[in-house]
């Protein structure tokens, strides 16, 4: 059995995330269980404006609610944005939100990146918040990664906020342990044992040297790392000149 069969389909994640477009649509606290959430939004709308001050174009993949398009576009609004999720539901919301902050045009996007085509050479910024832990197999991450970096302009940025893994089983349990520690203080046990159990279906993360690596793999001339706290981490990418 492969690892994409043991796990979640989209299709079951995409009706889990159909019912919590409220929890994904809250600048104020970002996504609830992700540590520093809105700290890693804002250090990654701030740097895109800093690489791509001038940005026409940008991207938003798996946008949930839109928080993270919406937080780039507060500072960025003169742009066009597309946002891509799998969840109709969130797609509706993250919509009208980006519209009330750009000048420029929504493309709102219903199925998986992963088998949506992008335009080559067009986007100055792609975020991906919270959503990239879903990729399955390595052949998914390095598809993904050159897709994104195709889809660049010269100069672009990627950036990515999500869960990852520590680079040992030793140090991952402790990162996880530190997480939980985080979360028995603002939600239920109950709660925690169901986002364990999703966690456990649904989630394939990597560590983040996997991911900065990759990146230099497909072609990214430069790796920034903003922030990490145990186990979530926020960093990006520069496509070259």
């Amino acid at each position: 059995m492969t690892l994409s069969q043991r796990k979640s389909s989209p299709d079951a994640i995409r009706q889990n995330f159909d019912q919590q477009v409220e929890r994904f649509s809250n600048l104020e606290t970002g996504q609830t269980t992700a540590i520093d959430s809105p700290l890693c939004m804002e250090l990654i709308a701030r740097s895109a404006a800093l690489f791509n001050p001038n940005a026409e174009r940008i991207m938003d993949l798996g946008c949930g609610g839109g928080n993270y398009a919406v937080k780039v576009t507060s500072i960025l609004p003169e742009v066009d944005c597309t946002l891509i999720d799998l969840s109709a539901n969130m797609l509706v919301v993250a919509e009208e939100r980006v519209a009330a902050n750009i000048s420029g045009k929504v493309l709102a996007i219903q199925g998986d990146y992963r088998d949506i085509p992008f335009e080559v050479n067009s986007y100055d910024i792609i975020t991906a918040g919270t959503t990239l832990h879903h990729l399955r197999e390595d052949q998914e991450w390095e598809s993904v990664f050159t897709k994104v970096y195709q889809a660049l302009k010269h100069g672009g940025t990627f950036w990515i906020n999500d869960i990852v893994l520590g680079e040992t089983p030793e140090i991952d349990r402790m990162m996880l342990d530190g997480w939980l520690s985080m979360l028995w203080k603002q939600i239920t046990p109950e709660e925690i044992d169901m986002y364990m159990e999703r966690y456990e279906s649904e989630d394939t993360p990597r560590t983040l040297n996997y991911q900065l690596n990759l990146m230099k793999r497909v072609g990214f001339s430069d790796t920034i790392i903003l922030h990490k706290h145990f186990n979530f981490a926020a960093f990006g990418a520069k496509k070259e000149k």
